[in-house]
């Protein structure tokens, strides 16, 4: 939305593990994960995925955080933030999206449409993201107020393009096969996103 692409050294909360904490706690950042991105992290221990879904590799899958439609977002394996995020959809669809909590909240201040991203054209994200600023006048205002609670700078985070385009990178290779993730009668879901959308 601003424009920059700073992806490359974003800024990041000084302590470790600070993001999911302030994601349930700070009204600003509540505000717009929960209202905006569609990112609820106010209760984790409610949290529960179905029966059965689970990583190919056995690693633990962790969720720590719903859409309102009741897909999850999970931690891979062990540890803290820095430990992958993959999707879990409820219409069995399933992908990484980022590596590390702190890479997840710069692609949810940026484009927090994200899903209607895969395989749509240039013009059509374009105007995914009208839409979401129709419905939201003043988002990039609580965007720039829920990324400064966070600890970052607004200035330095990834354009739109960039984040779109991370998440087609971690789609493909050894990220998106460690994070594969099986459904209860053991097949693989499907890929959350099949083919890179069409760049400007």
């Amino acid at each position: 939305m601003n424009g920059s692409n700073a992806a490359a050294t974003p800024d990041v909360p000084a302590q470790p593990d600070t993001l999911l904490p302030l994601l349930g706690t700070n009204e600003e950042v509540i505000a717009f994960f929960v209202g905006v991105a569609d990112l609820d992290a106010t209760d984790p221990a409610d949290h529960e995925l179905e029966d059965g879904v689970r990583l190919a590799s056995g690693a633990r899958l962790e969720q720590f955080a719903r859409a309102g439609s009741g897909d999850a977002f999970c931690f891979v394996g062990e540890g803290g933030e820095d430990r992958p995020v993959v999707y879990v959809s409820l219409d069995g669809e399933a992908g990484p999206l980022a590596l590390g909590l702190p890479e997840l909240v710069r692609l949810c201040l940026v484009a927090p449409w994200w899903r209607d991203a895969p395989g749509r054209t240039a013009e059509e994200l374009q105007a995914v993201a009208d839409e979401y600023r129709e419905d939201w006048p003043d988002l990039n205002r609580r965007r720039d107020r829920a990324a400064r609670a966070l600890g970052l700078d607004p200035a330095a985070l990834p354009s739109e393009a960039a984040a779109l385009a991370r998440l087609v990178e971690l789609s493909r290779g050894p990220v998106a096969t460690a994070c594969l993730v099986v459904g209860y009668e053991g097949d693989p879901l499907d890929p959350l996103f099949c083919a890179a959308p069409d760049r400007p």
